[in-house]
């Protein structure tokens, strides 16, 4: 039976959307400056060395599942000839600034939905998409150095779709323009695939449908929209609207939670002093100014706190404070200070091993200027996007404030003994070619 899914025809008239993303991103973004990884199982670890957060194809093939804790695979490792990395975050933004800044040249409408995917809007005929589409494969290829897929349709849940079919389905060559797929091909994928692969649905959802006997996207596509409204959410309504190529879902420009913001970690090392705090929580204030900052925002909450490990034979604390700000703020001094109303609380010779801050009630800057008497002078000479500048030309760690500037004890800072060079943002790390 032929899904209801819109006409080429209609098609042809609308806006179309690109979806581009990185094939295993952490995984190519390794093997852009190391070569020998290529056609070898890799797996990327997740903080202080912990499980397997990204594996490549050939690690999947072994079997390898997210989240596999590294202890169990490193036995077998020189067995597979697996090769493991630590998380190389300052790469992996680098690369993904690289990627987005490309992805700009091909549309003025782009949207940043991940570290590793964006959605472009394109307009122009089949024809016409089709090679822009390789186009793009190719100079990210080329220019970044890893592989991507791309799918284009006429609206965003399709073109995730879309992107998915070229990524498992070598006939596509890593790119799917829906128009492009003929109508009983896309009618056969469609009942095919089980409807949990649909962006947005998974889980408990899942269960929730196939009760109604929707085990696949082509059943989710013949449901009654107005009954996946009132059974389920307006939110799933739009899904079934998009897979009939109704766009329902508009761009962003900006994605990053506006409710909330937190940095927290977990220590490689564990920290046992209120001092050795104090750097931790000084360091995580300028970050986080940096990043409110960069998105124009400002805090009047800031949240403190610490943790022993649950899993020690020993004494146990989760000490934390709730400190409401003179005024929204984004000044790097004012939240360390503030993040430090945590420090009383901490007990000299207990073993934290996690600690952070979370900033809550965030507003525009600028939207209420204080009166002159409460005006913060860092924040009118732009302290927090002057750090945040300097460490992204030399490096985090070039500079800091107060204690977030002391260089020496930085033992309870992220394991990353696997770790690769940080090739494009480290002077000292810069790859080196030599002439043959």
């Amino acid at each position: 039976m032929r899904t209801a899914v819109a006409k080429p025809a209609l098609m042809r008239s609308m806006p179309q959307i690109a979806h581009v993303d990185v094939n295993c991103f952490y995984a190519s973004a390794e093997r852009a400056f190391d070569p020998s990884l290529e056609g070898r199982p890799l797996v990327v670890l997740s903080n202080n060395d912990g499980c397997a957060v990204t594996r490549s194809p050939e690690a999947k093939a072994l079997g390898i599942a997210t989240g596999e804790p590294w202890f169990k695979l490193a036995p077998r490792a020189k067995e597979w000839g697996l090769v493991a990395k630590s998380s190389n975050y300052e790469l992996y933004g680098d690369i993904s600034a690289r990627f987005m800044e490309l992805l700009g040249r091909y549309s003025a409408w782009l949207e940043v939905y991940s570290i590793d995917e964006a959605f472009l809007g394109v307009k122009g005929e089949a024809d016409q998409l089709l090679p822009l589409g390789r186009t793009i494969r190719d100079a990210v290829r080329r220019n970044v150095g890893v592989p991507v897929c791309v799918g284009i349709a006429p609206t965003k849940t399709l073109a995730k779709l879309c992107n998915k079919w070229a990524k498992n389905n070598p006939a596509f060559g890593g790119v799917c323009l829906w128009e492009a797929v003929p109508g009983d091909v896309r009618d056969s994928l469609l009942e095919r695939l089980p409807v949990d692969e649909i962006w947005g649905i998974a889980g408990r959802l899942t269960k929730r449908l196939n009760v109604l006997g929707i085990f696949t996207v082509g059943d989710l596509v013949r449901a009654d929209p107005v009954m996946i409204r009132d059974k389920f959410s307006v939110v799933l309504m739009r899904t079934v609207l998009e897979l009939r190529g109704t766009p329902c879902i508009p761009m962003e420009e900006e994605r990053i939670g506006r409710d909330q913001l937190i940095f927290s970690r977990s220590f490689a090392t564990p920290v046992t002093s209120a001092d050795g705090l104090r750097q931790v929580l000084s360091i995580y204030g300028q970050q986080a100014s940096a990043r409110l900052s960069k998105h124009g925002l400002q805090a009047k909450v800031l949240t403190a706190f610490a943790a022993t490990s649950p899993f020690r034979q020993q004494e146990q604390a989760y000490p934390s404070v709730c400190v409401s700000l003179p005024m929204p703020t984004a000044d790097p001094l004012l939240l360390a200070r503030a993040a430090h109303a945590l420090l009383p609380h901490i007990r000299d010779g207990l073993k934290y091993a996690k600690a952070g801050i979370m900033l809550t009630d965030l507003r525009p800057s600028g939207n209420q200027p204080p009166l002159e008497p409460f005006e913060n002078p860092h924040e009118e000479r732009g302290i927090g996007p002057l750090l945040e500048d300097v460490s992204r030309r030399f490096g985090r760690g070039a500079i800091g404030l107060g204690h977030a500037g002391i260089k020496s004890g930085l033992d309870w800072t992220m394991k990353r003994d696997m770790r690769s060079p940080r090739y494009t943002t480290h002077w000292d790390e810069l790859p080196v070619v030599k002439a043959a």
